[in-house]
């Protein structure tokens, strides 16, 4: 595929792509994963972003929790063959995580039990650089479609700070919207892409048991709270396994239980805490029905009161069949169609999941696997790292899918 000068495409094309501007994002990322923050104490990062983005003329608004940003570009009146609700959003998470920092680098987090072991640091750089191309390409008047730049906070805290940004007005004026989230099983240079489900819903569950406890040579005499509590560690799952369409994937895992203190005193509380997870949109608006049920009928099977703590996270993030196009045209332009795999659901959750409540859009997996490596570091874990040429792939994705 050839390019000339001509070409709209042509400023964010491979060899085209000015080389200081790469510089600069590399270090920009390399800065923020030196500095991670936790979600909703994103100050730093917000104040950092807003400075590079009014140096390039453009007019970012702090959102009303106090961190993240948005930033149009272009107007929707203005803008050639546009029309209200036709601007394109892009998003970044700008959140780190709660877990030191293990890696051996000289960009090393310096902040002790926070680091940005998920990406975000990759993601704010990349929808950054997208933005900085295309405010130069909107001062020229060849940005075809207004777009807007949203730095969304607390990804990492459920049920996730897009709720919130949604309230404040974010989406406003917006007819699609488009993520990119790194994937170590993929090599940089490529991205994967899916139509449909591509993230999992995740719920948390906090169960609490009560009944009369006694002497464990009278159990007769009283709420069996270990034996309840293990029955409805075992049965709740199996329940709702049968309850729902196998294909929907809901399943309920724990990862605690505690109840006693003696072996010879049935205790009169127990207590679990686990996770719900979907694969299925429809599945999951209905969990939490399902999940009370099953437990309080366990649960008063065998002579236990149930308090029920079920806290929605987010629902899977469910990609829109022309949204996927778009990603699927944009980097075919940019590398060729032999740089877009397809991807595999994944069991994780992702807040983008509420934007595309409200207005389409699709999320591609952005490969930060350097090409040749046999292994990689997985997400959420101290030494995750990427191959920061996963950043030019990025920006030259978004700036494609803006200009298509």
């Amino acid at each position: 595929m050839s390019h000339t000068a001509d070409d709209p495409l042509a400023p964010a094309l491979p060899g085209t792509f000015p080389a200081e501007l790469r510089a600069e994002l590399v270090a920009f990322r390399r800065d923020l994963h030196m500095h991670p923050e936790l979600g909703n104490q994103e100050f730093r990062t917000t104040a950092a972003l807003k400075d590079r983005l009014e140096r390039a003329g453009l007019r970012p608004r702090v959102l009303a929790t106090g961190t993240g940003l948005v930033c149009d570009i272009g107007t929707v009146d203005g803008t050639p063959g546009s029309a209200a609700g036709e601007r394109l959003a892009l998003r970044a998470d700008i959140d780190a995580l709660p877990i030191p920092d293990t890696k051996t680098v000289d960009y090393a987090s310096t902040v002790p039990g926070r680091a940005h072991a998920c990406g975000h640091d990759v993601h704010t750089t990349v929808v950054l650089g997208a933005g900085l191309v295309l405010a130069e390409l909107a001062r020229q008047g060849r940005l075809p479609r207004p777009v807007r730049l949203l730095f969304q906070p607390a990804e990492e805290v459920l049920p996730g700070g897009a709720a919130e940004a949604v309230e404040c007005g974010v989406l406003d004026g917006v007819g699609q919207i488009l993520a990119v989230h790194c994937d170590p099983r993929v090599d940089a240079g490529r991205i994967g892409l899916r139509t449909g489900p591509i993230t999992s819903a995740c719920d948390r569950l906090e169960v609490t048991l009560e009944g009369p406890g006694g002497h464990t040579a009278r159990p007769h005499l009283t709420t069996d709270m270990v034996t309840a509590a293990a029955r409805v560690a075992v049965d709740v799952p199996a329940l709702i396994a049968r309850r729902v369409d196998a294909r929907a994937g809901l399943a309920v895992t724990w990862g605690r239980l505690e109840s006693g203190h003696a072996c010879n005193v049935i205790p009169q509380r127990a207590a679990l805490s686990g996770t719900v997870r979907c694969l299925d949109l429809h599945a999951w608006r209905q969990a939490p029905d399902l999940v009370h049920a099953a437990i309080d009928e366990v649960a008063t099977l065998h002579g236990a009161k149930s308090q029920i703590d079920y806290v929605r996270g987010v629902p899977p993030v469910v990609n829109e069949v022309d949204s996927v196009q778009l990603l699927h045209d944009a980097m075919a332009a940019r590398r060729g169609t032999a740089s877009v795999e397809d991807t595999e659901q994944s069991l994780g959750g992702e807040d983008f999941s509420w934007y595309l409540e409200h207005v389409p859009g699709a999320m591609a997996r952005l490969g930060v696997r350097p090409p040749g490596e046999l292994s990689s570091l997985d997400l959420h874990r101290g030494d995750f790292d990427v191959d920061e040429h996963a950043i030019t792939v990025g920006v030259e994705l978004f700036t494609a899918a803006a200009l298509l």
